[in-house]
């Protein structure tokens, strides 16, 4: 679900009738969370997503492997923007649960497996793939004990390997367990907007939302071997016979030629204490709250020693030198121009025209786009406005941000480029420009990933009528509104330079060591404020875990925000005492030379954290997507650290006298 603008005011407007409606309202659920309440005996179908393997990162259909099919056919469920992008595909599925019956069902026999079957089942087993089912808007989950601790995972796995042998078992019967918490209608006003739309159970309808709510849903997997000769004489939901799980290898459902499988299943319903707007507590459990303090306190230290450098800069050393400049008459001027070094010999070159400025304009529109996409999406995301519980919302949500703020992305680059060129001729192209480089770079590094999807069947393999989809969202939407926020640019003020520019440059004195080591060793320092973060992005993204730490997130943008600006500064600051006045490109490197670390990073916890990934297919997806967001990232960190020191230097040389 996205919440774009009108939507937005929808629910603001929703949440002041909460407020005005008090005194007959006992409270309301966040968006995203629409509750479905029960009757005993309602039958209720389970749902099932892509099969997903942490090796290899390539999402396969469930229905692609020998499974029960539903009786009525399989049938897709709607998928929004972002799970198409994800790789998700959810269908419908044989597995009913009747509320509150406890009970112990047959599915479905197979026919006789065949070599093409069985080489598949093997090959996903051994690549660990796990099945990703859903029930009531619930991702299954598989509890399991190591060393006396509960781990959980979400999704079971397709079968199992025993150590020191060939065979290969699958998981055929599945143990259920459905948590559920009786719900008495009491009065409360219930609103959400989930992926089933509005709801709302008013007071006088209290026996509609009365009933049972689904707060849990457990499995405990395991292989059982039938007989298939008495098994396929049942139809599906006939009762069996419950089991005891887990069975000798003896018992279990060997995977090998001409065997015909059985698939069964049991459920039992538990009554449980645990609220309906907290039964996602169990997936969101914040491991690591300590490691993200002590990220925090980490950048709050470089933000802290770097503040004093600037606090330094500007009070100590900048205010004096102006103090003493200004006093002197014009002839003193002169002489101290001569004898003087720094900061203050530049100042008929410090606003030459950059080399490259349009792509330097190109890079900080897409920059400022990136970041505001990025920096709204992560308050949103904060605030619980994009719940876990809508699949590919957050991914959708960034899109449509993106897509929006090409407005802003226009009326900035448009603007700087009138101030670099005096001019607001071309303002055209830069526009253009700004709407096809970065969604550019991004589409080309997709269509290679797409064709070696699409070469191995993956789910995750951008359809082509999405890709017209996008395309068409690109060029009607984004290139639009870039054009038109370029048009408004160019009708704003521009930019006045304080001091006038030398027809002939001035000579860059030689220096030891080349000014673009700085430049690189100063991404070290907003590197600093992210990488913890990273971890936890990053094993989110291929680890299968939940990521929903946005407060943690919003801060450390916060943090990155003043790092880089802070960074730059001093970097700029440095290369002007030098009288080195090339300081456009290099105030945005200092801090956008963020993302080479990041992307080290990413080869680094491939190496050592995805040890398990395999193949090169694998590789080539983790680190063209590992591109894709080093560029995102250079872009906007260096748009900050830019637009920071362009403003610190017009500052600083807006207090220079010059005849």
């Amino acid at each position: 679900m996205v919440f774009p603008e009108r939507k937005m005011l929808g629910v603001c407007w929703v949440f002041l009738l909460l407020l005005l409606f008090a005194h007959i309202c006992n409270g309301f659920y966040l968006p995203g969370s629409y509750m479905h309440t029960y009757s005993s005996k309602d039958t209720i179908f389970a749902k099932v997503n892509s099969l997903t393997s942490i090796e290899t990162e390539l999402p396969f259909s469930y229905y692609s492997l020998p499974y029960c099919k539903p009786l009525g056919g399989v049938k897709k469920s709607a998928e929004n923007l972002g799970e198409l992008l994800m790789g998700d595909q959810i269908d419908n599925s044989p597995y009913r649960f009747r509320m509150n019956v406890n009970e112990s069902l047959y599915l479905c026999t197979t026919s006789p497996l065949n070599e093409h079957e069985v080489k598949l089942l093997k090959q996903r087993t051994r690549d660990l793939y796990q099945v990703n089912m859903i029930l009531d808007n619930l991702p299954v989950m598989r509890i399991a004990k190591q060393n006396g601790v509960n781990i959980q995972w979400t999704g079971f796995p397709v079968g199992y390997s025993p150590p020191n042998s060939n065979d290969d078992y699958i998981i055929n019967h599945l143990k259920f367990k459905v948590l559920v918490h009786e719900y008495e209608g009491s009065g409360e006003e219930i609103i959400g907007t989930g992926e089933d739309g509005m709801a709302v159970f008013p007071k006088a309808d209290k026996k509609k939302a009365s009933g049972f709510e689904i707060v849990g849903f457990e499995v405990v997997p395991c292989s059982v071997k039938y007989d298939p000769e008495a098994m396929t004489k049942l139809h599906m939901y006939d009762k069996v016979s419950s089991v005891n799980c887990p069975l000798g290898l003896d018992k279990s459902q060997i995977i090998r030629e001409q065997e015909r499988i059985s698939f069964t299943y049991e459920v039992e319903f538990v009554k449980s204490d645990i609220r309906w707007p907290s039964r996602w507590d169990a997936y969101l459990k914040m491991e690591g709250a300590r490691v993200h303090w002590f990220s925090i306190l980490n950048s709050l230290m470089v933000i802290t020693f770097l503040a004093g450098i600037v606090f330094v800069i500007f009070l100590r050393t900048v205010r004096r030198d102006l103090t003493r400049y200004e006093e002197l008459d014009k002839e003193a001027q002169a002489q101290m121009n001569e004898e003087l070094s720094g900061w203050k010999l530049v100042v008929g070159d410090v606003f030459r025209e950059p080399d490259c400025p349009k792509l330097l304009c190109v890079m900080i529109g897409d920059g400022v786009q990136i970041m505001g996409m990025a920096a709204v999406t992560i308050v949103f995301a904060a605030f619980g406005f994009m719940s876990p519980a809508s699949r590919g919302m957050l991914l959708t949500g960034m899109i449509i941000l993106y897509l929006f703020l090409g407005i802003v992305a226009g009326y900035v680059a448009v603007r700087v480029w009138r101030t670099l060129k005096g001019t607001s001729e071309g303002w055209r192209s830069v526009s253009w420009s700004v709407a096809c480089f970065f969604p550019g770079i991004v589409f080309v590094i997709l269509t290679v990933l797409n064709f070696i999807l699409w070469g191995s069947k993956s789910t995750g393999a951008i359809p082509i009528s999405l890709y017209f989809v996008l395309l068409s969202l690109w060029f009607c939407i984004s290139v639009p509104l870039t054009l038109i926020g370029g048009f408004i640019g160019t009708r704003a003020e521009a930019i006045q330079y304080p001091v006038r520019t030398n027809q002939i440059p001035r000579e860059i004195p030689a220096r030891k060591y080349p000014s673009w080591l700085l430049v690189l060793g100063a991404g070290t320092l907003p590197f600093g404020t992210l990488f913890i973060e990273l971890f936890f992005i990053l094993s989110s993204i291929w680890l299968g875990r939940f990521y929903y730490v946005f407060g943690f997130l919003l801060i450390v943008l916060l943090l990155l925000i003043i790092v880089c600006a802070e960074v730059s500064v001093v970097l700029t600051y440095m290369h002007l005492c030098v009288e080195d006045w090339r300081w456009w490109w290099k105030a945005f490197f200092a801090s956008g030379s963020v993302s080479l670390y990041v992307f080290f990073y990413s080869i680094n916890y491939l190496v050592f954290d995805l040890q398990s990934l395999s193949g090169p297919v694998s590789a080539i997806l983790y680190l063209g997507y590992s591109m894709i967001m080093a560029i995102a990232i250079m872009l906007s960190t260096g748009t900050i650290g830019f637009l920071t020191s362009f403003y610190f230097v017009h500052y600083l040389f807006s207090s220079v006298k010059i005849d």
